[in-house]
């Protein structure tokens, strides 16, 4: 497993984002921040879509009840991939193609469509 992945821990029951091994175990941390547990390697599997999304929608929402305001995107600037997110990074991938053909509508479609997906699927 890489460091950085999204896995869920079967005895745990959470989504966590994996560090790297200490001995013979795991090192997971919580997704939105927190204290890392420690996992048996042979209980951890990759998150799957909806226990990535599900996990990052709770921390979503955590912080709103916590009062933390979310940034207002600064849309002059490109808007900036979610690392570990495959439709980010495809669309991140577009985006670069167009850029090196000098495509301008290209790009500017690439950062709507990766704009739109980031509000759809990163709240």
């Amino acid at each position: 497993m890489e460091s950085g992945a999204w896995v869920y821990d079967q005895v745990a029951g959470a989504v966590g984002e994996f560090k790297g091994n200490a001995g013979p175990y795991a090192m997971v941390r919580p997704v939105g921040g927190g204290r890392e547990w420690q996992a048996d390697p042979a209980d951890l599997r990759l998150a799957t879509p909806a226990e990535r999304l599900s996990a990052g929608v709770r921390v979503a929402n955590d912080r709103a009840r916590a009062g933390v305001a979310q940034p207002v995107p600064d849309l002059s600037r490109p808007p900036e991939p979610v690392p570990r997110c495959v439709a980010c990074a495809l669309l991140a991938r577009e985006r670069r193609k167009a850029q090196g053909r000098f495509d301008h509508s290209a790009v500017t479609d690439a950062n709507v469509l990766l704009r739109r997906h980031l509000w759809q699927d990163h709240p």
